[in-house]
């Protein structure tokens, strides 16, 4: 047989609450179990005085009171003794398959003689079972079968074989069990009442044997027996409750068991002494019913009182109980509470996630338990170290988790009594993992910082808002003359010779007051003071940075004494090339001859930026008594390089223009020419003025209109065609590339030719400015006659106002003016 035992009882989470329910547990359940085994052990007990009087043919044994004729059949005997076996293995505990079939047997017998009797009085038959052991010598006719016992006596056997069979069975409810524990203990009762209260009805049903008095009293022993064999399970459980529930519910069923008897007997005594009547009895009796269950309830009500208040205090305990694991379960640091021998009797979310441990795994387990060796080992001494002191605790630490280390703060605390003393260890652990590894990094970052600062060539000084020194890299002494331990808390403004101070801070103010301050570098007239008082120029790059609540001033100081003797040099150098270019190019170019029939004019300005010398050249060439030529041109580039090719083609163009070749086959053998230069690209515009005619023939190569101003019409663009830059005719293909074109020239017109850098200016239409020029032109020149001096005041206000500062421009200018005197020989109409 499978052998059966009890469920343990269910691990709770150790506690002060707890553990106080569990100590109440152990004496009630103790207590209940002592009484079921004496009642049931009692209960054999008669039986088997019962059995021994019959055994022994002993009177007093079978009936105890001498005169009554209710005895204890044999087979009621032995019916009671098997059931006192049967309830008391069971209560005894615990159950062993031999105990549980020696008590089901047990059971099964008393079952059956007490089912069987039932039978018998049901069916009216006789099966034989009455005096089976003994001949009955007691009952009388006229009361029924002799050997038989009595009907109630029957029903309260059967009854409790049910209850005995249902208590050894665990897997049924303890109900199953109780209630007809109960019943047969109210069957007995009944007797002993009948008994006590001299009511013959209540021992006996009509003609039918009654029941012996210890029979009664093995049944109600029989009763309480099988009731408190499962005393912490179903009805049974209610009265033996730790609470005040159970005390409650004791005191009433003890109140209910003892107080009404008593009463009743008490009554009945006071009328069988002929003391008051009937009604008077049962008012009394009443009356004091009344009475002791007002005083019960007045108990009741107090220790309800209590209990309200008790249940109040613990519903204010679970509230904050529950309050405080939701405070424990949102912080983002893993809590802990342990008691004294490691047991964990709290924990929050925080602590799941970082151990991989539930909270139902962990709690009322040790650390030891459910940690890895070393973490339980390492908190165990942490604990110890803490409890030694007796004062909390906090350091950083790694720990080895189930994720894998990690930085932590962990602080542990005692958690103690009202005396002081503790009673469990509490603890904090928070993930520093990321802030100690940002701390790293910043000093890893503040190490760079400073290798980068000493490593740097330049000396640098970082100073605060007020411009007082609070960093300096170790090359500041070698540029000051003084250690940076010494410059720390001084004035940046010392290290500048004292007649400048002064515009040095105002340079410092101004730099910080800019709403957008972004770095500069500054080398205008600032100066350095060495340690021996020496001053030398320096280069200053200053930039700022926002540090938490401070504004932090980068200075990079950089001594430029070198730098300055070196562009001294390089500027006199430049200056002395400048000069030989201007003078070569004013020896190549020369001066165009001035012709008695042709007034001119003309302008050079040579660019104030890089070489001052470029590659603009004009020439004016006789041809013959009426024809005169006019070259304009600008090689592209500056210097002594384009000052020599201009020199070059001015020479070539004036050659062939003498040959009196066409203004297009010129341009074409100048193309050649330039061409064989290399790398070079040159705009070129030449025309040939038949004064006799009165026209003139132009040819461009990619130079600038001619602006022609006649003696009856407004200032006009010269309508010509416009043919590649020389030097890049072979890009445009083949055949003649340049094209030449005649229009009418009358007397009295003045011409204007120019090169890029009059008109040309970052920013305008090159267009409209030639438009300015036409419309200056004009407003100059219009009805003056053609007198070289009118022309060159012309020439000086069409410079002003296309160009109004002369000092700045950046390209070299060239401006020429031919005026063609009247028929009269003047410039008026005629």
């Amino acid at each position: 047989m499978k052998r059966e035992q009890r469920a343990p009882e269910p691990t709770a989470v150790p506690g002060a609450e707890q553990g106080a329910v569990l100590s109440f547990h152990a004496p009630a359940l103790a207590a209940a179990r002592a009484v079921a085994l004496g009642a049931s052990l009692l209960a054999a007990l008669i039986g088997a005085v019962g059995l021994s009087g019959w055994i022994f043919d002993v009177g007093v044994l079978k009936s105890v009171l001498p005169g009554v004729d209710a005895s204890m059949k044999p087979n009621t005997a032995v019916a009671l003794l098997a059931l006192g076996l049967s309830v008391f293995l069971p209560a005894r505990g615990p159950l062993t398959p031999r105990t549980v079939t020696v008590a089901r047997t047990a059971a099964v017998l008393a079952g059956l003689i007490g089912g069987l009797t039932v039978a018998e009085y049901v069916t009216g038959a006789h099966l034989g079972i009455d005096q089976l052991l003994f001949q009955d010598d007691t009952a009388r006719v006229a009361t029924g079968t002799p050997g038989r016992m009595a009907p109630n006596t029957a029903v309260a056997l059967t009854l409790g074989s049910v209850a005995s069979l249902c208590a050894s069975t665990r897997r049924l409810p303890a109900w199953t069990s109780q209630i007809p524990g109960l019943v047969v203990l109210t069957l007995g009762m009944l007797r002993l009442y009948g008994f006590a209260y001299g009511v013959p009805q209540l021992e006996r049903f009509g003609d039918y044997t009654g029941m012996a008095l210890h029979t009664a009293l093995a049944l109600v022993l029989l009763g309480i027996a099988v009731f408190l064999a499962r005393a912490d399970e179903g009805p049974a459980g209610l009265l033996m409750n730790a609470g005040t529930t159970g005390a409650l519910g004791r005191r009433l069923l003890a109140t209910i068991l003892v107080v009404p008897p008593l009463l009743g007997w008490a009554v009945l005594a006071g009328e069988d002494a002929g003391l008051y009547g009937t009604r008077l009895g049962v008012a009394l009796l009443v009356c004091g019913q009344v009475t002791a269950f007002a005083a019960v309830i007045f108990v009741a009500l107090g220790v309800g009182r209590r209990i309200e208040v008790a249940h109040a205090r613990a519903e204010q305990q679970v509230r904050q109980n529950a309050l405080l694991q939701a405070f424990m379960d949102h912080t983002p640091a893993a809590v802990f509470i342990k008691d004294l021998d490691g047991r964990f009797l709290a924990v929050n979310t925080r602590f799941e996630q970082e151990t991989g441990l539930s909270r139902e795994r962990a709690l009322g387990l040790r650390d030891r338990d459910v940690l890895p060796p070393g973490l339980a080992r390492h908190m165990r001494t942490a604990d110890a170290d803490m409890l030694a002191r007796g004062t909390p605790v906090q350091r950083e630490e790694v720990l080895d988790l189930p994720g894998g280390p990690k930085d932590v703060l962990t602080s542990l605390f005692p958690l103690t009594d009202s005396s002081g003393r503790p009673y469990a260890v509490g603890g904090v652990v928070t993930d520093i993992t990321a802030r100690v590894a940002a701390q790293r990094e910043v000093q890893r970052a503040h190490r760079r910082f400073l290798a980068l600062l000493e490593s740097a060539p330049d000396a640098i000084l970082i100073t605060d808002g007020d411009g007082t020194i609070v960093m300096a890299n170790a090359q500041v002494e070698r540029l000051f003359g003084r250690g940076s331990a010494d410059l720390v808390g001084a004035e940046v403004v010392d290290l500048v010779p004292g007649p400048r101070r002064r515009r040095h801070r105002a340079l410092l103010d101004g730099y910080l007051r800019l709403p957008d301050a972004k770095p500069m570098v500054l080398d205008r007239d600032l100066y350095g003071l060495h340690g021996d008082g020496r001053e030398f120029p320096v280069e200053v790059s200053v930039s700022t940075l926002q540090a938490e609540q401070e504004t932090l001033i980068f200075l990079t100081v950089r001594d430029i004494t070198e730098r300055r003797q070196a562009e001294a040099d390089r500027a006199e150098r430049y200056e002395q090339q400048r000069r030989i270019a201007y003078t070569l190019q004013h020896s190549l170019m020369g001066e165009p001859p001035r012709l008695p029939h042709l007034p001119s004019a003309h302008r050079y300005l040579a660019s104030v930026q890089g070489p001052g010398v470029g590659g603009d050249w004009f020439d004016i060439i006789p041809l013959d008594r009426d024809r005169t030529g006019i070259v304009i041109g600008d090689v592209m580039g500056r210097g002594l390089e384009a000052a020599a090719v201009m020199g070059q083609l001015r020479a070539a163009s004036h050659a062939l223009a003498r040959t009196g070749v066409s203004p297009s086959r010129l341009m074409t053998g100048l193309d050649a020419f330039v061409g064989d230069l290399g790398d070079q690209l040159v705009t070129c515009a030449y025309l040939v003025i038949d004064q006799d005619a009165g026209e003139v023939t132009v040819c461009s190569a990619g130079h600038l209109p001619v602006i022609a101003l006649p003696p009856d019409g407004p200032a006009h663009r010269l309508p010509a065609p416009v043919g590649v830059p020389l030097g890049v005719s072979d890009l445009g293909g083949g055949g003649e590339p340049f094209r030449e074109t005649t229009r009418p020239l009358p007397p009295g017109s003045t011409l204007a030719l120019c090169t890029d850098g009059l008109v040309e200016r970052p920013g305008t239409d090159i267009d409209v400015q030639i438009d300015v020029l036409a419309h200056t032109l004009e407003v100059t020149l219009k009805g003056a006659p053609a007198d070289p001096r009118i022309l060159d005041e012309a020439a000086s206000r069409l410079i002003g106002a296309l160009i109004p500062d002369t000092a700045a421009h950046d390209d070299d200018v060239t401006l020429l003016l031919v005026a063609l005197p009247t028929a009269d020989g003047n410039g008026s109409p005629a």
